[in-house]
């Protein structure tokens, strides 16, 4: 698929229940607004196969892409649907992101059948996730908390939690409201608490960089207020060199015409060390000749972080 478009149109996607309604959801987009025939191509990725360790242990977020990426290279597949949190900084030449849909909420939830928020939880009570960005979050919220490791997909952990083996545990509010589980939800986690990871709450869609007219059919699909928004949150983690291996937090929001971008750096191995916080601002158009600016506002808060003593952290990265 390169200067024309063909059907049917093919969507990669991973075979878990939350990416299979993300594929659906971009195929009935696709479908009711340019009447196109799509049909999916279900895979099984290298992250959903290892789940008995951390992904910052194994190959990180790209583990959930690259046989995505594979499958568009080969020609088997016209393009690809992903979390935005789990796709990498920097994709592989001759991949780019060409839409980017409306954000659900980006926030984390707090899921637990006993208690009603993570205050409430008893001393050295048992929350489970494997997001090292979450545990240093935690950790400076309630160092006295046991947290343990929690893998697999989200019927996996919430199937976990119901089994007692964790007192509560943390989960992206997005896939819990899209798979119509928003009953599961004790708290929406506030951003002053807890701080989003970059691209949460997003759909991101990958093709290739010579499709070109498949990028222009999806360009329509562009929702510019995120796209500017995870466009400076990614700025932030691609500067950073960041991965799973990193306790990152990145999250920008309007404010009217203002951009507000927050992040949050964490020790990668030693959770209990202080988070080092930065906060900048910019008044931007909401166009998509706004990208370069949106990147350099995700820019500001690097250096402010590198400044505030994330310099020290990221020494200590170096050396996981």
């Amino acid at each position: 698929m390169t200067a024309t478009l063909t059907t049917p149109c093919i969507i990669a996607t991973r075979e878990s229940r939350l990416a299979l309604w993300q594929a659906e959801h971009v195929r009935d987009l696709l479908s009711h607004r340019h009447g196109l025939a799509v049909e999916l191509l279900g895979m099984t990725t290298r992250g959903d196969q290892i789940l008995d360790r951390a992904l910052s242990k194994v190959g990180g977020k790209g583990l959930f892409v690259k046989e995505l990426e594979v499958a568009l290279e080969e020609g088997r597949a016209h393009l690809a649907v992903h979390s935005l949190k789990d796709v990498p900084m920097v994709l592989p030449e001759g991949f780019v992101l060409a839409a980017v849909l409306e954000r659900e909420d980006p926030r984390d939830a707090w899921v637990s059948p006993h208690h009603a928020d993570i205050h409430a939880l008893p001393q050295g009570a048992r929350v489970g996730t494997s997001s090292l960005r979450r545990v240093v979050q935690l950790k400076a919220l309630r160092p006295d908390l046991d947290i343990q490791p929690l893998r697999g997909n989200l019927d996996t952990r919430l199937r976990k939690l119901d089994e007692g083996q964790y007192d509560g545990i943390v989960l992206a509010a997005a896939g819990l409201k899209r798979l119509g589980l928003a009953e599961r939800i004790r708290a929406v986690i506030d951003p002053t608490v807890m701080l989003p990871a970059a691209g949460q709450g997003a759909l991101g869609i990958e093709v290739r960089e010579d499709a070109t007219a498949l990028r222009a059919l999806l360009a329509d699909h562009i929702d510019v207020a995120t796209w500017l928004a995870v466009h400076a949150e990614r700025a932030v983690s691609r500067a950073l060199g960041g991965s799973c291996s990193m306790p990152l937090a990145a999250y920008a929001q309007w404010q009217g015409d203002h951009l507000v971008i927050e992040a949050r750096l964490g020790h990668p191995l030693d959770a209990d060390q202080p988070l080092v916080c930065a906060r900048a601002q910019a008044d931007l158009p909401r166009t998509l000749d706004a990208t370069t600016a949106a990147e350099a506002l995700g820019l500001q808060v690097v250096a402010q972080l590198r400044d505030n003593g994330g310099e020290a952290l990221l020494a200590a990265l170096a050396e996981v």
